[in-house]
């Protein structure tokens, strides 16, 4: 069980809920950027796809952001999602795991923009250690618990195959990370407060080639 899971008990706030929030938030930097103040429920809901009722009815599990007749103030919204999200405290984060898809991440500048710094990565392989990606060095598997407690590292993100995901969790966990982001196609077991996120790559194009087999009866 994902420490999530107990958060969504205990706060009365479902997963669902807010797994939308993102989606929010990104629109509404839209609507900032391109001069726009002010937003009723039905006009975000003809942009999310989600109904206006559902996205009243989102915004009220964490008070109340908008005004009778007059909608939402997009600036205003916009920044009490990003304290919701937690946006406005910045996290580092290490990657284990340098192949493809931990270069992939690391390159990847929107999550630096986002408020995650990676600072450092890690991998077995003699070839990758001493190299660095996007100015962040690659250590040696061997001090990634050393490294965590010293810089008291936020979150651990694993790009290793399935096998090893599970040993690399452990590891985060014993020196004291509260949050990982898992790419790897397996339930990891941590205790309760710690947060887990996977990223089912594989899942998500098993739901693309489901809605390909049936596009004839959309």
């Amino acid at each position: 069980m994902g420490g999530w899971e107990y958060l969504e008990r205990d706060t009365n706030v479902s997963i669902t809920v807010i797994r939308r929030l993102p989606k929010y938030h990104r629109y509404l930097a839209e609507l900032m950027s391109k001069g726009i103040n002010r937003i009723s429920s039905q006009e975000l809901s003809n942009l999310t796809g989600f109904t206006a009722s559902q996205i009243r009815q989102d915004l009220n599990n964490f008070g109340g952001f908008g005004q009778q007749g007059y909608g939402y103030n997009v600036e205003d919204l916009h920044r009490e999602l990003s304290k919701i999200l937690g946006l406005d405290k910045k996290y580092t984060a290490v990657i284990t795991g340098t192949g493809n898809l931990g270069q992939a991440i690391a390159n990847y500048k929107g999550i630096e923009d986002a408020g995650f710094k990676i600072i450092s990565l890690f991998d077995r392989n003699p070839k990758m250690i001493g190299l660095k990606i996007r100015d962040i060095e690659v250590r040696d598997i061997e001090t990634l618990e050393e490294f965590i407690i010293d810089n008291k590292v936020d979150i651990g993100i694993i790009t290793v195959p399935k096998e090893g995901a599970q040993p690399i969790a452990d590891k985060y966990v014993k020196a004291g990370i509260k949050g990982i982001w898992n790419f790897a196609p397996i339930d990891l077991i941590v205790p309760k407060n710690v947060i887990v996120e996977n990223v089912r790559l594989n899942e998500s194009i098993l739901i693309l080639s489901y809605f390909l087999n049936n596009i004839e009866k959309i």
